[in-house]
């Protein structure tokens, strides 16, 4: 084997680790796979004779490559405030009844849909350290020179970004059988019309994020919800639709994949806390919908 053979072979075996990293970093699937093959081109073109640790090296690489992408990205939604404040990230869907080997892959890269909500909102550097240190263990020592700061400026930056996720993240209920019961009512309410049904399955302050894409317009468009009655009378609202969804898993919890007409509607992520949703986040994105390949899930 030669040594370009080589170095792609051990490449490989952080593969996954580094779509990981880079998907916590990202919320995009599709720029997940980028940065990391952006990681094997820089990989392909440096002298590793000095390299001890691949690893980390490659952690760190694909770290830089992120916050290169979050930074372009940060300047680009600063035009459209709008969207950045519906912004869904890409969800890992599967289904709940059988794991496929490459499924289970996809589920292994799975982190909260409410969590990389969160994480959307905090400055790039402040995201990079966190999730290089508190998700994956990287020393500040090794963050430090990505962020271009001292070790101490990089744990503050992490500290900060902890303090959001704590304060803004819920908390879910991580039992599946109580999450399913939670979303299967809702969607026999939603399917019911029964409106009362619907109030009593969600919380009080419930928050709905709907991430349409840029060119849906009118009742279809990009929007954040807040409150029991004003979410629901959307559920109502988009009634007929329930009709078409069934349940997935959705980064690891119970959510809803709508497929109508052969075409993927919508994916749709949960949060439940004692009984009740706290948290619905909706793609319906059709361009980024069709990037994920959900109709064979649809059965």
């Amino acid at each position: 084997m030669g040594e370009k053979e080589l170095l792609a072979e051990r490449f490989e075996e952080h593969r996954s680790h580094l779509r990981a990293v880079a998907y916590r970093m990202l919320g995009s699937l599709s720029e997940a796979e980028d940065a990391v093959q952006e990681t094997w081109l820089r990989l392909s073109r440096s002298d590793m004779s000095e390299v001890r640790n691949l690893g980390g090296w490659l952690t760190t690489v694909t770290g830089r490559v992120c916050l290169d992408l979050l930074r372009s990205r940060r300047t680009r939604r600063e035009e459209s405030m709008d969207a950045y404040e519906t912004f869904v990230p890409d969800p890992v869907v599967g289904s709940l009844d059988r794991v496929d080997p490459e499924q289970e892959v996809l589920q292994a890269d799975a982190v909260g849909l409410a969590l990389l909500v969160v994480l959307e909102t905090l400055e790039p550097p402040e995201r990079l350290a966190f999730v290089l240190h508190d998700m994956f263990a990287v020393p500040f020592d090794d963050i430090a020179p990505i962020v271009d700061r001292s070790t101490a400026a990089t744990r503050q930056l992490a500290s900060r970004a902890r303090r959001r996720v704590q304060s803004s993240a819920p908390a879910p209920d991580p039992d599946l059988t109580r999450q399913k019961q939670a979303v299967d009512a809702f969607l026999a309410a939603s399917r019911g019309g029964d409106f009362e049904a619907l109030l009593s399955v969600l919380d009080p302050e419930v928050v709905l994020r709907a991430d349409a894409g840029a060119l849906a317009v009118g009742v279809a468009a990009s929007k954040v919800v807040r409150g029991r009655q004003s979410v629901a009378e959307g559920a109502f609202m988009f009634r007929q639709y329930a009709l078409y969804a069934r349940p997935v898993l959705v980064n690891g919890s119970v959510g809803l994949l709508t497929v109508a007409d052969g075409k993927p509607f919508s994916v749709t992520g949960f949060t439940v806390a004692d009984g009740r949703i706290t948290g619905m986040y909706i793609l319906s994105d059709p361009e980024r919908l069709a990037r994920l390949d959900l109709v064979a899930l649809d059965g």
